[in-house]
């Protein structure tokens, strides 16, 4: 299929960029924005090359909370253009571009004695003026429901672990959420290819300029160059490094991981409200895998970036507790099996980063690099078309509107369409052909932790553009947020790399 990524294709498409002809866009970075950008410009009939140092979602689009929200916390800040904006790339995503795997979250804020009747009234009517953003935007009521507020009965019926002592009841929400924040970026980098984006994984960007980038490949350590007719660095919060004027501030989003089963009984998401704030809620998601994740902290970075940013106790002491303050039974330390945090990157400005804004930002240098950062997971698509928009204007580029706003990715599903099993679920229409591995060798049929499937690794080999275990356990499966699940499933992810039906592309 026209949009497999693989180890052959990734040969052979570096050997034609090197040195080879100019290609219309280049992108430095293949998180979400990188890869919306390479799928925009390519969509558009230009010519793309996409880059990445390490592997498709491998920074900050992996370490979201899933979320794909409304921008109900932006409307509170008087930030109306970006919670509109959210609002409509929310329905987008939602109903025409990648409903199979955006689908409507509900949410209870549990009504504890600690939330004042005034402060729930607040929240109530900014979850109204929420519901009003979804219908300015014209997502149908159908696919996200709008508020309500239930009874502490009804409440405990959703989410059992809820403390019973002095609940009266709670405020019932609804969001958009992703299966798997790694396989949005997937399914763009694989529809940007099958647009004819060259997407090359482990190449690093050097040097960017007007006209070219010097990268090195990170498999060989052979340095070479790439010539385009625009370049556009969407590294995230790493882009200083390739342009250190660029003013970031980033900010640390720590989440924790609880196994399956530790919370029986949630069948909602909560928003607990964080002490001394007005709008500042931890989110407790439950995962289809059956882990929950708990998050989010917002934290100024101080110090180099790091890859993969650690996550500091106090992280997990602060959610842990917060968490804690609305159930029944408190959790342990030892309740929490893994733990990850992201960086975001933010525009610099004065004032504590959970109070910096979330609007994106193009700036373009001297030598005509431009740089898009900012903004957050939800509005990837706006992002990108923004920066697609600047670079055929600067660079004259040949080249229409935008498509992405209706451009299915791979996988695409009908919108309300209830996936029949977890495969559904991850793979949209093409869960088939994943299953279909199985018939072939049923030995792929094999469970792993958290329900992935040999036959899931084999098919990330094959299409998906995986070239290790790491690839394979950490982005395209997330079995490695758990690292003792990560130990067990390492055995088959190497067998995987090297399966006839995943050796045959590479």
């Amino acid at each position: 299929m026209n949009s497999s990524l693989n180890a052959a294709r990734r040969a052979r498409e570096l050997a034609e960029l090197a040195g080879g002809p100019a290609v219309d866009v280049l992108v430095v970075g293949l998180g979400a924005t990188g890869a919306g950008v390479a799928l925009d410009a390519a969509s558009r009939g230009l010519s793309v090359a996409a880059i990445d140092a390490f592997d498709l979602a491998f920074g900050t689009s992996r370490w979201s909370s899933k979320m794909v929200h409304g921008g109900l916390r932006y409307l509170a800040k008087g930030q109306v253009g970006v919670a509109h904006e959210s609002a409509v790339e929310r329905g987008v995503l939602l109903a025409r571009t990648a409903p199979h795997l955006v689908r409507a979250q509900p949410y209870l804020l549990p009504l504890t004695p600690e939330v004042s009747r005034l402060q729930a009234a607040t929240v109530m009517a900014g979850y109204r003026l929420g519901d009003g953003l979804r219908a300015a935007a014209r997502t149908p009521r159908r696919l996200l429901p709008g508020p309500s507020r239930i009874s502490a009965a009804r409440a405990r019926e959703l989410a059992a672990p809820l403390r019973a002592d002095g609940l009266r009841g709670a405020l019932l929400s609804w969001d958009g959420r992703l299966v798997d924040d790694a396989r949005l970026v997937v399914a763009l980098a694989r529809t940007a290819a099958a647009h004819g984006a060259r997407v090359l994984t482990r190449c690093r960007a050097l040097e960017l300029s007007r006209e070219e980038v010097r990268a090195r490949d990170e498999l060989t350590g052979e340095t070479f160059t790439i010539r385009a007719r625009a370049v556009i660095n969407a590294a995230g919060v790493w882009a200083s490094r390739l342009n250190p004027a660029i003013p970031l501030r980033p900010s640390r989003g720590t989440h924790l991981v609880l196994r399956p089963e530790t919370l029986p009984g949630l069948r909602t998401g909560l928003h607990v409200p964080v002490p001394g704030t007005v709008n500042r809620f931890a989110l407790v998601l439950p995962q289809p895998d059956g882990r929950v994740y708990v998050g989010l902290t917002d934290e100024p970075l101080e110090g180099p970036l790091p890859d993969v940013p650690a996550v500091p106790e106090e992280d997990v002491v602060f959610l842990l507790d917060l968490l804690n303050s609305v159930l029944e039974t408190a959790l342990r330390r030892e309740d929490v099996a893994g733990a990850f945090a992201g960086l975001r990157p933010l525009l610099a400005a004065d004032g504590h980063t959970a109070d910096l804004s979330r609007r994106h930002a193009l700036l373009t240098s001297e030598d005509e690099v431009i740089t898009v950062v900012g903004g957050k997971l939800t509005t990837y698509r706006r992002m990108a078309q923004d920066a697609v928009d600047r670079a055929v204007r600067l660079r004259g580029l040949g080249a229409g509107p935008s498509r992405t706003a209706r451009l299915p990715l791979v996988g695409h599903l009908p919108a309300g369409t209830r996936p029949a099993d977890r495969l559904a679920e991850r793979y949209g229409s093409e869960a088939r052909a994943v299953r279909a591995l199985t018939a072939r060798d049923p030995a792929l049929a094999e469970p792993l932790p958290t329900g992935v499937t040999v036959a899931e690794l084999v098919w990330a080999v094959r299409h998906e553009g995986a070239l290790d275990a790491g690839d394979l356990l950490d982005r395209r499966t997330r079995i490695g947020l758990v690292p003792q699940d990560r130990e067990a499933a390492l055995p088959a992810a190497r067998a995987a790399l090297a399966h006839p039906e995943g050796a045959a592309s590479a």
